[in-house]
């Protein structure tokens, strides 16, 4: 919480115009484009890491893949880790969020710009709904996170298990999933502090449908959850 004051007071002098704007557009997202939508939550995360006293030490981004229509898959520490991932982006990407965060003020038209999905993890049918909604959207060409966690870990760099489910979409869209490793994000917003912090951003080979279409869904998670524990393990080998 001291980090998001910090951010607002840091960018005093925005707020108005950055809260003014992204309500304008949240309100009639069909009125812009997507690109455009995506520069504006771009320049509004800019402003909040470089205010917030956050680093964003990004690696890999030559592995994203030259085609869009590819799904991304971190570890999940944090508030921070869709910041520190879409501050390294430079085409639109959209997130699949649980529905309880539809609700809270700003994230909602933070969303609603992005053109997220929201699943309600109590409800199984909505559930399969939105998997094929983003498999229609990821076939044509429309970029996804999902954390296939499922919640935050809140054991700083270690990994909960990885839901096969998270998946399920990219099988049906036959798409490429990217391995994103993210390492200190929980520091961000987790530890009380405005000190000055690094997290750092690894995206990791991608795993092409051919590599993966003959394997489980929990099987892909399994793989997928590996190669993020190795580059962390690499990286912070005392972790």
């Amino acid at each position: 919480m001291k980090r998001i004051i910090w951010m607002v007071l840091m960018n005093l002098w925005y707020v108005p115009y950055g809260i003014f704007r992204l309500l304008r557009v949240s309100a009639h997202p069909e009125q812009y484009t997507l690109e455009e939508r995506f520069a504006l939550i771009k320049q509004i995360d800019n402003r909040a890491v470089k205010g917030g006293r956050v680093e964003i030490d990004g690696h890999g981004m030559e592995n994203l893949p030259g085609e869009d229509g590819f799904l991304l898959c971190p570890n999940h520490q944090g508030m921070f880790d869709a910041l520190a991932i879409l501050q390294l982006m430079t085409r639109p990407v959209s997130i699949v969020s649980k529905k309880e965060l539809s609700g809270i003020p700003f994230l909602k038209q933070v969303f609603a710009c992005l053109g997220a999905l929201e699943i309600d993890r109590s409800d199984v049918r909505q559930g399969m709904k939105v998997i094929l909604e983003m498999a229609e959207q990821l076939k044509k060409g429309r970029n996804f996170i999902i954390f296939p966690e499922g919640t935050r870990s809140r054991e700083g760099n270690h990994l909960l298990e990885f839901k096969g489910g998270s998946f399920k979409a990219a099988m049906k869209a036959k798409c490429p999933v990217v391995p994103v490793a993210l390492i200190d994000s929980y520091k961000a917003f987790d530890t009380g502090s405005i000190k000055k912090q690094k997290v750092q951003v690894h995206f990791l080979e991608p795993i092409p449908y051919e590599a993966y279409q003959d394997m489980k869904t929990t099987e892909l998670a399994a793989c997928v959850k590996a190669r993020i524990e190795a580059k962390i393990a690499e990286i912070c080998p005392e972790k």
